[in-house]
């Protein structure tokens, strides 16, 4: 991964032990992508508005990490949001979760979900998870800008 350039990734997740095990697995990997971590879909929403406005506190996401089971706004909710406007739905979208309800699968990716990815108990098994996740997204997966016009900083 060292060959690639840095991108920052949004992990929205309310678990702090699930936080701590993806953060992690992250640097198990040696992987020298940012994580930003909020813990609620009110409190992602509020990232994604603060990063259009080029806070520098908040940098645009190139992918988020999105667990479905959380208090408040749930995942998919959130995923239904940013999905629905203009200045977020290129975001693409990760599902992590313990769900592997049909249901869930499948109105995810109605939701444009980018993948869906149930959540493994061991550190061992999230290393691995972060490490396909990374190779997918970061080295096959042909990438563009994500970011809108208005985040461009001159």
């Amino acid at each position: 991964m060292e060959n690639f350039k840095s991108v920052n990734i949004l992990l929205v997740e309310d678990d702090p032990g699930d936080q701590k095990l993806i953060k992690n697995s992250m640097l198990e990997q040696r992987m020298t992508n940012k994580l930003y971590i909020v813990s609620t879909g009110e409190e992602a929403l509020e990232y994604l508005k603060k990063s259009k406005e080029g806070n520098s506190e908040t940098p645009w996401p190139e992918l988020i990490l999105l667990d479905l089971n959380m208090p408040g706004m749930g995942g998919m909710e959130f995923l239904r949001r940013i999905k629905s406007s203009e200045d977020f739905n290129v975001i693409p979208v990760v599902i992590l979760t313990t769900s592997d309800s049909e249901q869930d699968i499948i109105e995810s990716y109605k939701l444009q979900a980018a993948g869906y990815v149930r959540k493994p108990v061991l550190l061992d098994e999230f290393c691995n998870i972060a490490k396909d996740i990374s190779e997918y997204w970061f080295t096959l997966c042909m990438r563009i800008s994500h970011r809108p016009l208005s985040c461009t900083k001159s």
